[in-house]
């Protein structure tokens, strides 16, 4: 049986598996919804009709509650089942296909933190450099295959959350990947795919070991670096020439330029909200449930409320703690030039729609990394906006690629 096989067989079970489970655990808060509502009902009524309501109210929970355990259990024991048993006649693993790569990368984003922790084989490659989806080994014999063409010069692109590094072909049709860009000026793309559900300063420790050794076997000399990354992936390029920096790894002297594309260096809205919102939900029975369903968001999800790079600002605290969040001023990498991109909805990004909403995820200053509080460190003369554009706009825009060419090629 080949390796392909194997992994094939793993990922489909464990999809499988993990749907029919995750259906499970919903049948068990509806479950809950209804009992909380229908009790609230009967509880009101009682006053009304008093005791003679009790066998009305027995028997309704005698029946839903039989209803939903059956539900559920059949549901949680079928996919027990599929997670064993189940096969499809696909020609390679899930995870190498586009499509696939997608979906494991929307429940990696998700719950990614919490299938690590059960060694899920959807997360057996929590960090990996990619060629035509597959991943590779960071070795002198395999990189010398992969990358047959090599330069001096190197990107590296790191995507966002719930994305994979199939992201950095939105739109190509209408514009020609980065990739192909920085080629034609002699620069080597290097793609990363993560697993975006884990803490940011995980995946940045990983991802400093990962170029450390991509830099010591790459098949020829490397002489400079540029990192690229979108939405949360700029925050775990931070983190990871942070940890470089302090394990003094050979890479780090090799970063000429970094570009952030759409982070949220100061955090993002959306995120505190859901923090908030869960706290709201799930202080009423009828709507525990659902808060109890947002407090089940990753890890690198919720690092997203301040921008956390470090163990330190989350270790050793309540995740649900409404108490402001921790970001460590992390000082951007010295020797390298730091660029920005923010995009807008509208043309202005200082038109009150956008200082609401930025690009549907990011906020302006959190991309440029300056508030009345908080600097990350960037030149504003090195920041670039695009107006009328959205979040994943920013993964293959004509204009981002002519200012790309120009920062690094």
């Amino acid at each position: 049986m080949t390796d392909d096989t194997v992994a094939r067989r793993q990922e489909v079970r464990a999809l499988s598996e993990l749907g029919l489970t995750e259906l499970a655990k919903a049948s068990a808060g509806l479950h809950q919804t209804h009992r909380a509502v229908s009790d609230r009902v009967f509880t009101a009524v009682r006053r009304g009709l008093g005791p003679a309501i009790t066998p009305v109210q027995s028997l309704h929970n005698g029946i839903t509650d039989s209803v939903y355990r059956v539900v559920g259990e059949s549901t949680k024991a079928a996919g027990q089942v599929s997670g064993k048993v189940l096969d499809l006649p696909l020609s390679r693993p899930v995870s190498s296909t586009t499509r696939g790569a997608m979906l494991i990368g929307v429940v990696n984003g998700l719950i990614g933190d919490e299938l690590d922790g059960l060694q899920s084989p959807l997360t057996e490659h929590n960090i990996s450099v990619r060629v035509a989806g597959r991943p590779i080994s960071v070795t002198a014999d395999e990189l010398a295959r992969a990358f047959p063409r090599a330069t001096r010069r190197i990107a590296v692109y790191v995507h966002g959350l719930t994305e994979t590094e199939h992201a950095w072909r939105v739109g190509q049709r209408k514009s020609a990947p980065y990739e192909h860009r920085l080629w034609a000026n002699g620069v080597t793309s290097v793609f990363i795919r993560y697993n975006s559900g884990r803490r940011i300063s995980t995946n940045g420790q990983d991802l400093a070991e990962l170029l450390d050794d991509l830099v010591r076997f790459w098949p020829t000399a490397v002489t400079d670096i540029a990192l690229l990354g979108h939405s949360m992936g700029g925050l775990v390029l931070r983190s990871a020439t942070h940890h470089g920096r302090q394990a003094d790894h050979r890479w780090i002297e090799r970063v000429r330029t970094t570009v952030s594309l759409g982070t949220p260096h100061l955090g993002a809205p959306l995120e505190n909200v859901a923090h908030h919102a869960s706290a709201l939900l799930t202080a009423h029975p009828e709507t525990n449930a659902f808060g109890r369903l947002l407090r089940r968001r990753s890890g690198g999800i919720r690092d997203l409320r301040a921008g956390s790079l470090l163990d330190e600002d989350w270790h050793g605290r309540d995740p649900d703690d409404l108490a402001a969040a921790l970001a460590a001023e992390i000082p951007l990498l010295t020797g390298a030039e730091h660029y920005f991109v923010s995009a807008t909805f509208t043309r202005d990004p200082h038109h009150p729609i956008s200082r609401v909403i930025g690009d549907g995820l990011v906020l302006h200053h959190s991309a440029g990394g300056r508030n009345s509080t908080r600097h990350i460190g960037f030149a504003p003369e090195n920041g670039m906006h695009v107006g009328q554009a959205n979040h994943l706009s920013l993964l293959n825009h004509k204009e981002v690629g002519d200012q790309l060419v120009s920062w690094i090629g």
